[in-house]
């Protein structure tokens, strides 16, 4: 991994996700993008006024500014030395003006983060987040701002036995080493759905084919109430990561969340999510 884009609007929100951009920075001494999108709507009397044009200038100048000081208060002074660079957009997406950014700097990474209420709505119901997942072409990190981020030992990879889960396993082994984490591959699915112990043989087979891992492990679960099982799952493992597969119309959160157990669940997940789009892979 050698470049890594976080984006941030200076909220309490994308400051956990700072700090992990940072620390993933360190692991892999990779290059961090730090960059902010802002908008300006233009006036349909005058689209090229003079007075919008300065506008625009001083807040590319202001902006860049803001991010450096953001950085000061949340990393202290050890950034100056990093390899950083900062990027200030216009564009009325947010998420149109990130995913720019990431293909034109090659990003491996782009990493934001969450409102505090529920990340996992955050993604079902249309967000930045949302868009970013759907269509990155690179890995796409969601800190929720209470994660303390300090470390990633250990690391769930929630799957339902897709073929392309192979490579972004292996994606997520190469962070796993950086980190001599624990990879935790779980499956939870209903005793009416499970296709039979076979599947399950021939998934493993696949990997250890494909995966060089010594610290993977792997779990099935049958539950009916998928997702507050997994929630259950990521507390009692003491997970400091969840990843994910996204595939059009056949991710884990479309196939098992994006229905009435949202309005059900109990509790929030509060580790960052990792999503593999299968487009990067």
């Amino acid at each position: 991994m050698k470049t890594i884009l976080y984006a941030t609007d200076y909220s309490e929100n994308s400051i956990a996700a700072l700090q992990s951009a940072h620390l993933l920075t360190q692991k892999f001494n990779a290059k961090l993008i730090v960059m902010h999108v802002f908008d300006i709507p233009i006036s349909l009397a005058s689209p090229v006024s003079v007075s919008y044009m300065n506008k625009e200038k001083k807040l590319f100048v202001e902006h860049r500014a803001k991010l450096k000081e953001f950085l000061s208060e949340h990393l202290g002074s050890s950034w100056e030395a990093a390899n950083i660079s900062f990027v200030v957009d216009e564009d009325g997406s947010v998420w149109n003006g990130i995913l720019e950014k990431a293909l034109k700097f090659d990003a491996n990474m782009i990493v934001v983060g969450t409102k505090g209420a529920s990340q996992v709505k955050e993604f079902l119901l249309g967000s930045t987040t949302k868009a970013l997942i759907q269509r990155a072409p690179c890995t796409v990190l969601a800190v929720p701002k209470t994660v303390k981020c300090t470390h990633f030992k250990k690391m769930v990879y929630a799957t339902d036995f897709e073929q392309a889960d192979n490579f972004a396993l292996r994606r997520l082994v190469k962070i796993a080493k950086k980190f001599d984490a624990q990879v935790r591959v779980v499956h939870i699915t209903t005793q009416k759905e499970y296709a039979g112990e076979e599947k399950m043989e021939w998934f493993k087979e696949m990997l250890n084919e494909k995966v060089d891992y010594k610290k993977m492990d792997f779990d099935l679960i049958f539950s009916d109430t998928i997702f507050e099982e997994l929630v259950w799952y990521l507390e009692d493992s003491e997970a400091d990561l969840l990843a994910m597969l996204e595939r059009k119309n056949n991710t884990f959160y479309q196939k098992y969340i994006q229905n009435d157990m949202v309005r059900k669940m109990v509790k929030d997940i509060k580790v960052p999510l990792l999503s593999f789009n299968v487009v990067g892979l």
